[in-house]
């Protein structure tokens, strides 16, 4: 259970009930998250339309190539939440995620491409403590994905940071999306 409770839904305002109900439609349930966030009715609204504008956004790399380091990112910082509903969203856009109990030996492992081999390394760089990101990996990157690749690449790992260390903070658990994956979008 949560460190801070959710917010209900009939306890989340006209709007916030609106928002409840779609994310039920699309999610099979309400993210967590999102519950908890509507605490803060003005962040609650930021993080949507950061969210909102960043799925928008985010065209440049394929997708398998962002989820995979988005997931890894979150398995390295231990948001069991970030893993499951990550999950689910990897299954429902017709990724792979078998092989996600493969990810330790992503270096090896034929069932990794070579940009979600690099895209993997960075979000390990990207996510220890002190970072350990090095000139000659952005290099690589950057000659793989380009400028705008690599800035898309960097935002969606340190976004997953954010979401995963918040969670992990406010003791967001697993919610059980993944059982959830059969929910039509």
């Amino acid at each position: 259970m949560a460190r801070i409770p959710a917010v209900a839904e009939r306890d989340a305002g006209l709007v916030g009930r609106l928002v409840y109900r779609m994310a039920r439609r699309r999610f099979g349930d309400v993210p967590e998250p999102f519950a908890v966030a509507r605490h803060h009715r003005k962040l609650f609204w930021a993080g949507l339309v950061s969210e909102a504008a960043y799925l928008k956004a985010s065209t440049l790399l394929p997708g398998a190539v962002r989820e995979i380091a988005v997931y890894r990112t979150a398995t390295q910082v231990g948001c069991s939440w970030c893993v499951d509903f990550g999950t689910m969203l990897q299954r429902l856009e017709g990724l792979d995620v078998d092989r996600l109990r493969h990810i330790d030996s992503y270096a090896t492992d034929p069932l990794y491409s070579h940009h979600e081999r690099l895209a993997i390394a960075y979000a390990d760089a990207m996510t220890s403590t002190p970072t350990t990101v090095t000139d000659e990996q952005v290099a690589e990157l950057q000659r793989e994905f380009g400028h705008a690749g690599l800035v898309e690449l960097t935002h969606a790992v340190a976004l997953e940071n954010m979401r995963a260390r918040s969670n992990h903070a406010l003791g967001i658990t697993a919610q059980g999306f993944d059982a959830a994956c059969k929910v039509r979008l």
